[in-house]
């Protein structure tokens, strides 16, 4: 890279919305057009796979808990093996195609084999509430699962996809290719890009709304949208394809001997990779800033959700209001993320680190706070025209929209440049381990706790609990889990600071 290109100097505007430089387009361009589509799946999927599960017929809310837990975690356990095992014996490109070639391959039937076919597949309505009434309250919501399989593999299966395309995939081609000076530019830029992806899941869901009540029956409305998913996964392969063979070529962009995953090398095997994690204090707390977020969002997601599908019974209007929810989180993100990347380029990595679990804890106890004594509200908000169910709903959109933006905003961006420092090999397996494990961990602790209290609580009291029942235990969780969260920050930025110096230290005596 010349001299004069280190000398540009961005202008106040372009430094906020657009901080690359002009020859700098041809790979952080694609790899945001990449990053779209596989957020755009990411955001389709993820309400999608809500609105099939919470929705059905002898299901609700509280069949998310459960899932997470018993069905989504052992899964991304399965997954990260073969993923390891994968990473030994194929290159970082073709293990790229595979994985995203099987998630749309099965979306793909899902959507044109599996989903019009559910009556047939599934157990009778009248069967599994036949089960339910024979058996303890306890087993109530496993059953409802159980009743309704199809839906549960999707449920999986979209899961999977943003631990592993999203998470895991498309960040670790990232910070394989990508040198912190650009990261600190680039990564914020992505993530702009990313937020519009959001606003298209929205517009898509809320076409999809309209094409029902014209008396499209909803299965149809399914399969189209599985195959805007498919299309958009094989767009994201494409632009893959062809940043590692045109743009990774280029020595301004990747000036390393050999693209990232083809230089054959003994590798580390798995339990050697996840020795080294676990016992490794600078990956175990990148893996504790995950799982914290994800038990703290957990916690407020399921019971808002349950609030939801109160609200919106129908699997279409359901699907439609969070198309809303993630159009109103991709405005928010956008502004978020123009903000954000200048905190990320002003102020220290804690500063930017800090604000998203802080923010959790503040607002997350707000809502849990408005659902304990919302009764006291009633006849307020009935001179005001509205009820508990409504504002409770406006109350948890707003707050998680605050939570999920600054998590794709600060969160995301500060996580992934914590990885930069680590080897290669640490980089693929390393962060397989956290991402997908540590992810899925997240969410399946928070699912946990919810599953067991509904369990327990329902074979102590003989009788069906919900959710909102839980509320004063899912408080005192995310205080917990938020106070732990901001400590991790505090101690990786540490760690960072101390890395940082030791390089160079390095960098001078060379």
């Amino acid at each position: 890279m010349s001299g004069g290109d280190q000398a540009i100097e961005f202008s106040k505007l372009r430094k906020i919305l657009f901080p690359i430089k002009a020859f700098e387009i041809k790979k952080a361009l694609p790899m945001g057009m990449m990053f779209f589509c596989i957020l755009l799946n990411y955001t389709l999927l993820r309400n999608l796979k809500d609105a099939v599960n919470v929705t059905a017929t002898n299901s609700g809310a509280e069949v998310l808990p459960f899932l997470k837990s018993w069905l989504v975690m052992p899964s991304a356990v399965f997954f990260m093996l073969l993923y390891a095992k994968g990473s030994d014996f194929m290159s970082s490109e073709k293990l790229f195609y595979v994985t995203v070639g099987i998630f749309l391959l099965f979306f793909a039937i899902f959507g044109w084999v599996l989903c019009p076919n559910l009556e047939y597949l599934q157990p009778s309505v009248e069967t599994v509430k036949r089960w339910q009434a024979s058996w303890s309250p306890a087993f109530h919501w496993p059953i409802a699962i159980i009743g309704n399989w199809i839906n549960a593999i999707f449920f999986v299966m979209s899961e999977l996809w943003g631990s592993a395309a999203l998470s895991l995939l498309f960040w670790q081609f990232a910070n394989q290719t990508c040198k912190i000076s650009e990261a600190k530019r680039f990564y914020s830029f992505f993530g702009l890009l990313g937020q519009f992806s959001l606003l298209a899941a929205g517009f898509i869901a809320g076409v999809a709304n309209r094409i029902v009540k014209g008396g499209t029956q909803w299965v149809v409305v399914l399969r189209w949208l599985m195959v805007v998913v498919v299309c958009s996964g094989l767009i994201a392969m494409a632009i893959y394809r062809w940043v590692y063979k045109c743009v990774l070529t280029d020595k301004r962009f990747y000036d390393k001997p050999e693209l990232p995953g083809i230089k054959k090398k003994e590798k580390m095997g798995f339990w050697q990779s996840m020795e080294i994690m676990i016992t490794s204090p600078y990956l175990g707390l990148i893996a504790a800033l995950v799982i914290c977020y994800g038990i703290g969002v957990n916690v407020i997601e399921a019971l808002w959700k349950g609030q939801v599908k109160l609200m919106y019974p129908n699997p279409n209007d359901f699907n439609a209001f969070m198309g809303r929810y993630s159009s109103y989180t991709g405005l928010a993100s956008i502004v978020v993320m123009i903000i954000g990347g200048n905190i990320l380029r002003t102020f220290s990595w804690f500063t930017a680190a800090v604000i998203t679990p802080t923010l959790t804890l503040v607002a997350g106890s707000t809502f849990f706070a408005f659902i304990l004594w919302r009764d006291s509200f009633v006849d307020a908000l009935a001179r005001l025209g509205t009820n508990p169910l409504a504002v409770a709903v406006f109350t948890g959109v707003t707050i998680l929209i605050l939570a999920k933006s600054t998590k794709y905003a600060l969160f995301d961006l500060t996580k992934e440049m914590a990885y930069i420092p680590l080897d290669e090999d640490m980089k693929i397996k390393g962060k397989a381990v956290v991402e997908v494990v540590g992810g899925r961990l997240g969410k399946a602790s928070g699912a946990w706790i919810q599953a067991l209290l509904l369990m327990i609580l329902g074979a102590i009291y003989g009788r069906r609990f919900t959710l909102i029942e839980l509320t004063p235990y899912l408080l005192g969780t995310l205080i917990i889990i938020c106070s732990l969260w901001i400590l991790s920050v505090r101690a990786l930025n540490r760690k960072i600071l101390a890395v940082t110096a030791a390089s160079g230290s390095h960098a001078k005596s060379n």
